[in-house]
């Protein structure tokens, strides 16, 4: 089992990590792109430095997966591990956006047991323990009660959510994948989907947190997610209360 005080453990880090963000956030610092074309800054690498020396120095039995380390295949020995996204987000950050976050998640056995996802810019910190329910800045958050997709508040890729099938929707995105299911979750939004693929560090924290606020995670096909395998590939996500999620699953299936 996990350790019991692994939430305040996650949740004191990612305000620490915050912290960091926030020295470079808006002003001078080395950035360049990975391969494949995406962005990444040194304000990534120095967040996922002191979060791998935290975590891993508290937990040293557990594993480690983050977006912005070399892949360990030793994570796959273990039942627990630590998915870290250090900034989610970050051409938010490059753009001095408020929209990036700092995730970690605690995932057993394949699915996240212990999530917290802090946005330092509005100083929103997200957080929950499976059976525990979710909360932001310390109290209770809940999905929203919507139960047509007509005219919901949607988050996601506009070119992807304004044509058919979808009917006529609010959608409006978010850099950070993480902070879009938080906004579901509180119920700021009603609904996030994306059919392109993301990245297990991109999801596990916000899984735990959005199903106990009430709401349900899965691919397009409503299948749960499963995390730490081989492949850190998510193909799709889908998130919503359970009446939306179970709409948005029967479009997409026709």
């Amino acid at each position: 089992m996990p350790e019991p005080d692994d939430l305040r453990l996650l949740e004191d880090a990612v305000r620490a990590g915050g912290d960091i963000a926030r020295k470079f956030y808006g002003g001078d610092y080395k950035r360049w792109s990975k391969d494949g074309g995406s962005p990444v800054t040194e304000a990534d690498l120095a967040v996922d430095k002191y979060l791998s020396k935290t975590l891993t120095s508290a937990r040293p039995d557990y594993g480690w997966l983050s977006e912005e380390s070399a892949d360990d295949p030793a994570r796959l020995s273990r039942s627990h591990v630590f998915v870290v996204d250090p900034i989610d987000g970050t051409i938010a950050f490059l753009k001095n956006r408020p929209h990036f976050t700092i995730c970690t998640a605690v995932v057993v056995d394949g699915r996240p047991c212990y999530g917290a996802i802090y946005n330092p810019i509005s100083d929103e910190l997200y957080s929950a323990q499976a059976g525990g329910g979710a909360r932001r800045n310390g109290a209770p958050i809940h999905v929203s009660a919507r139960a047509a997709l007509e005219e919901c508040a949607m988050l996601g890729d506009r070119t992807q959510l304004t044509c058919a099938p979808w009917p006529a929707m609010h959608v409006q995105n978010r850099n950070s994948v993480a902070y879009r299911l938080m906004l579901v979750a509180d119920g700021s939004a009603d609904a996030s989907v994306a059919l392109s693929a993301k990245r297990d560090w991109d999801l596990a924290a916000a899984d735990v947190i959005l199903g106990e606020a009430g709401g349900l995670l899965t691919d397009a096909q409503g299948a749960k997610l499963r995390y730490n395998r081989a492949s850190t590939i998510q193909p799709s996500l889908v998130a919503a209360n359970p009446a939306l999620h179970a709409e948005i699953i029967t479009l997409l299936r026709q």
